[in-house]
């Protein structure tokens, strides 16, 4: 039975890849100096632009997708009897889950003979996008809805998600950081690493003196937590700082070189929230790596 896969854009995949394997994506909103704005095409995003403007103190505010837009994206495909997959942004971060799951519980009264599942992927970035992919993949191999939704929701656990930043302001001014306690003193050049935890929720964990050291920090749990790197697609997402990622990826690559190792800028919704010089590594570890 044909199903659509569906998701946000805080997945953070290139438009080329999405346009070719068929991924609906539904837009999050950003506003600044009070003009409303979505980004759907990657490929026409001036991130460098869109940084420097936050470096220059203009503030970026972000709005949830609405249980309209799900329904209006999903009902024209359960109406053609087509069944959706929607692959969501951590419940954690966001209460868009929850709003595409009414919209869904809605929508299976309507369309009972069809199948609607939501999932919450416990992540966002390339921590939701490495799922979507990898649905694409199972979707390809010709994998019910059901098998792709239940490898997912495993998947989801060992999905390891690790970030540094520059300035805790933006996370803490927009209510991200889950774990307020640990806020550190910026002055004294101390880069706070965090993480996506067990339910989604992003909490600061370690900080090191100096972005360099950061940097290391981020291939050494690479290093320590990643298991069968040559069959995976590693993600690596930046906030207008490619030269890091560029170093990053080379550490990855002379400590156990992926199959993939997938580079993206922050698309200007999750960038607003993490600010300008995040540098993020998502991988694939044990089942409960996210605690660590």
């Amino acid at each position: 039975m044909a199903y659509v896969l569906m998701t946000d854009t805080s997945a953070n995949l290139p438009t080329p890849y999405l346009q070719q394997h068929g991924v609906e994506v539904l837009p999050f909103h950003y506003i600044y100096e009070g003009q409303d704005h979505v980004c759907t095409d990657t490929e026409s995003f001036d991130a460098e632009a869109y940084y420097d403007m936050m470096k220059r103190g203009v503030r970026v505010s972000t709005s949830q997708i609405c249980p309209q837009a799900y329904k209006d994206a999903m009902e024209p495909h359960l109406a053609a009897g087509r069944d959706v997959l929607y692959i969501s942004m951590s419940s954690g971060i966001s209460s868009s889950y929850a709003s595409s799951e009414t919209t869904a519980a809605e929508l299976r009264t309507l369309y009972p003979e069809r199948t609607i599942l939501t999932l919450d992927t416990l992540g966002a970035s390339l921590g939701e996008g490495i799922l979507v992919m990898k649905a694409v993949d199972y979707r390809d191999q010709g994998m019910a809805i059901g098998e792709v939704f239940s490898r997912l929701e495993s998947m989801r656990h060992r999905m390891y998600q690790v970030f540094i930043v520059d300035d805790l302001m933006h996370l803490r001014r927009t209510g991200r950081l889950f774990a307020a306690a640990a806020i550190v003193g910026m002055m004294l050049k101390v880069k706070p690493m965090l993480k996506g935890n067990e339910e989604g929720h992003i909490v600061s964990f370690a900080k090191f003196r100096g972005r360099r050291k950061a940097l290391d920090a981020l291939a050494d749990k690479y290093r320590d937590l990643v298991r069968n790197a040559a069959q995976q697609i590693v993600g690596i997402a930046h906030a207008g700082c490619e030269e890091d990622a560029k170093y990053l990826a080379d550490l990855l690559k002379s400590i156990n070189p992926a199959r993939q190792i997938l580079t993206v800028c922050y698309e200007p919704v999750t960038g607003a929230h993490v600010g300008p010089g995040t540098l993020a590594l998502f991988f694939e570890g044990d089942t409960g790596v996210r605690s660590l």
